[in-house]
């Protein structure tokens, strides 16, 4: 993994993703494997999301 906590788009199993049914959940120990925080591209925009050390979550752009 790079030094700026960003996972590099080959470690993503889209398949399994695209495969997943409407509403299904996906656990937040999934997304954070790697660390407190995770990067998400969406609509041509980066966000962060951030695990804080009381549990909580916090998105930013």
């Amino acid at each position: 993994m790079e030094e700026s906590g960003v996972v590099p788009e080959v470690d993503v199993n889209k398949r399994n993703f695209a495969m997943m049914r409407q509403n299904e959940q996906i656990y937040s120990d999934t997304l954070f494997r790697h660390g407190d925080e995770v990067f998400i591209q969406h609509q041509g925009e980066q966000y962060r999301l951030r695990r804080t050390r009381n549990g909580k979550l916090i998105l930013t752009k």
